[in-house]
């Protein structure tokens, strides 16, 4: 089995367990046409979507993150005393005071555990991953809950097509734990701030807005340098990964990252996540959700060195190997 780089001296952390939500009510494309000029085939060619995930007006991002995170812990065979931190990724908190993760802990059972959002947007979860993997690796803490929930369907004009038909709403989980073995391989992130502009909420009486075509430039030729990194960094050859998981923004834009990773020598066989089409846009979550629904539908299996990648708002980018528990 291949292993993974990790600095000298340091101990190994790992996924322990995967889990996620979505709401029950599905939109289709059929149904955006209904209330604006758009059509099936114009959303299809332009983001790759045809259903998304819509939360009702009292299911609360918090809802979903306790029910993505309980089922992580199960999955995980863990009970919620062994949880020392709780991380939720999320950028589309209703308030800022108080953060989603102090209640996620409380309403699953997590005593006195340190909690705090991290709001990196679409690169969230990626963040956060990252961030429990050092906590574990520190001796900080045996566990951590990491959630990646949006519910950005609070910030989107319904009325507006170059939104409404993209995002979408729902939660991913993961348990990071200590390994004898690295099961995660160093991150490789970063920011551009001078393009902020590009994707923004600029205040709590706004919708979000962004520049499509610039931020489709942006994604094509900037991400997939990451990827490769972070799959330098792991001690990997892009040969290694047989699976890759990025951000669920655009099924163009995946297609575009897959393709330059399989110009470096990625293998043809590689799994790609296309989650996007049957999921939408769920910014920090699109990650975790697309990684369960893969393992679920037999496409990923226990072992699997999977390459995750998250990109989108600040603009902040994040990529890092794991192996699949």
């Amino acid at each position: 089995m291949t292993a993974f780089a990790v600095p000298a001296g340091s101990t190994g952390s790992r996924i322990v367990g995967l889990g996620s939500y979505q709401p029950d009510t599905v939109v289709s494309n059929h149904d955006l046409a209904l209330r604006m000029e758009t059509s099936d085939e114009w959303i299809r060619d332009r983001v790759g979507i045809a259903n998304r995930r819509v939360a009702k007006p009292d299911e609360l991002l918090v809802d979903m993150a306790v029910e993505a995170g309980a089922k992580a812990l199960a999955d995980a065979g863990l009970a919620p005393s062994d949880i020392g931190a709780v991380l939720v990724a999320t950028c589309t908190m209703p308030s800022q005071i108080p953060n989603a993760a102090a209640q996620v802990a409380h309403r699953i059972g997590i005593r006195a555990g340190a909690a705090f959002d991290v709001n990196a947007a679409c690169a969230g979860f990626c963040y956060a991953l990252a961030t429990a993997s050092d906590m574990v690796r520190a001796g900080t803490t045996e566990h951590v809950l990491v959630i990646g929930a949006e519910k950005l369907t609070d910030w989107v004009d319904p009325l507006d097509r170059s939104t409404a038909i993209i995002f979408a709403d729902g939660a991913g989980a993961a348990v990071v734990g200590r390994s004898d073995e690295p099961g995660i391989g160093p991150v490789a992130w970063g920011s551009a701030g001078d393009l902020a502009d590009m994707i923004s909420i600029q205040d709590r009486d706004s919708f979000i807005v962004q520049e499509g075509q610039s931020v489709f430039r942006w994604a094509t030729t900037q991400i997939a340098p990451v990827a490769l990194r972070a799959v330098e960094l792991a001690g990997l050859d892009a040969a290694d990964v047989d699976v890759f998981v990025p951000h669920q923004a655009n099924l163009r834009i995946i297609e575009a990252i897959a393709k330059r990773l399989r110009a470096k020598g990625a293998r043809e066989d590689l799994v790609v996540a296309r989650d996007i089409v049957d999921s939408g846009n769920t910014s920090s979550a699109s990650i975790p959700l697309a990684l369960d629904h893969l393992r679920a539908a037999g496409e990923a299996r226990s072992g699997d060195v999977a390459l995750l990648v998250g990109f989108g708002a600040g603009l902040s980018y994040a990529g890092q190997v794991v192996r699949l528990p």
